[in-house]
């Protein structure tokens, strides 16, 4: 398929900048792939459009307050995103702003609090810094105290934007997990769940359960060749602890929703790795592995019922998945997902990350 087919045109006044006042006062777009109907409504109502007792499969990653802020010693000033740890504890991999002028420079500071080695680039872009601390113990409290969160690059802030502590609030879903702050994005379906919300579907009958995958900083990287079928994606770990095997592996017929691409990602990956175990060996142990899992056009899914998620950037893998789940092992989710675009562009939505939802059932 060319990449061409998973293009559009989307007027900047539609890229959402800031959250909606309230989480779940989001607008959602409804679409029911049997019934082939769309429905316009707020995400407070999501309930209305459910059958009894789903399941609600979401991630709980905690985004990290990656992008830290320095020094080089000329006075030029430096944008650092940690993105992951490398061998030794005080030394991580970063994508630094500006890298070469950086990386010639041989370090940056801040003076109270750390003083950073720029040791090596990557051929990817990357740069392995080395942290001296002053004061935080290690470089995630450090992250914590000085970071701000690593929004996309497609949501504007100044240096030092009056936005910083909504953004700290509302880039972060109301259940992540603080102990596992491992996510160079936020995964942004579950932006729009509050606790209010959980707890009144909880008292309809619907279940939730938790789930883990490190969202990558390659979740913003576009598809770079021509057709769809020769682009790869970054490799991510993920977790699935016991309760939420046991609710993959009940065959009590429940209906099974994915919060977001990374919870469906997971789900599909975890039972592709176990779908030639007996279901009994499955749900002794909680679940662990790395996935660079792809969906695109035709593929079929093993476990997910539906899907939750947001509108997503053009020529991205992200889009490729979309299409894929409206119309399974076919491809004509590549046309419906065209049309459903245009309708929420026409209806005005807020698209990526601060954007609207869409359910997909």
């Amino acid at each position: 398929m060319n990449l061409s087919d998973f293009d559009y045109t989307l007027p900047k006044t539609l890229i959402a900048q800031e959250p909606s006042k309230k989480r779940s006062d989001s607008r959602l777009f409804v679409y029911d792939r049997k019934k082939d109907s769309i429905h316009h409504t707020r995400f407070k109502a999501i309930g209305d459009y459910l059958p009894e007792a789903c399941q609600f499969f979401r991630n709980e990653v905690s985004v990290l307050k990656a992008r830290l802020f320095g020094q080089r010693e000329s006075g030029g000033i430096v944008e650092c995103l940690l993105l992951n740890p490398a061998e030794a504890a005080d030394t991580w991999w970063c994508l630094i702003k500006p890298g070469k002028k950086t990386f010639n420079a041989g370090f940056f500071t801040d003076d109270t609090h750390y003083r950073a080695e720029v040791l090596e680039a990557s051929p990817q872009g990357e740069y392995k810094v080395r942290f001296k601390l002053f004061q935080e113990n290690n470089v995630y409290a450090l992250a914590q105290k000085l970071g701000k969160m690593p929004l996309p690059p497609y949501i504007r802030r100044e240096l030092n934007d009056e936005r910083d502590k909504l953004d700290a609030e509302r880039y972060q879903t109301v259940y992540a997990d603080a102990a596992k702050p491992f996510a160079a994005a936020a995964p942004t379906a579950g932006l729009h769940f509050s606790e209010e919300l959980i707890e009144t579907l909880k008292s309809k009958g619907h279940s939730f359960y938790n789930l883990c995958l490190n969202v990558g900083i390659g979740t913003f990287q576009p598809i770079q060749v021509d057709t769809i079928e020769d682009h790869s994606i970054h490799t991510e770990f993920f977790s699935i602890e016991t309760e939420t095997i046991q609710a993959l592996e009940n065959m009590d017929g429940a209906f099974r929703i994915a919060v977001g691409t990374t919870s469906l990602r997971s789900i599909e990956s975890y039972a592709l790795a176990t779908q030639s175990k007996p279901a009994q060996a499955k749900i002794k142990d909680c679940f662990s592995a790395q996935t660079d899992l792809y969906i695109y056009p035709p593929a079929s899914f093993l476990k997910t019922n539906a899907l939750l998620t947001n509108f997503h950037l053009p020529r991205s893998s992200l889009l490729c998945l979309v299409a894929a789940f409206l119309s399974p092992e076919t491809t004509y989710g590549v046309d419906i997902l065209k049309n459903l675009y245009k309708e929420a562009i026409r209806n005005k939505y807020k698209f990526y990350s601060y954007g609207d939802a869409m359910l997909l059932i």
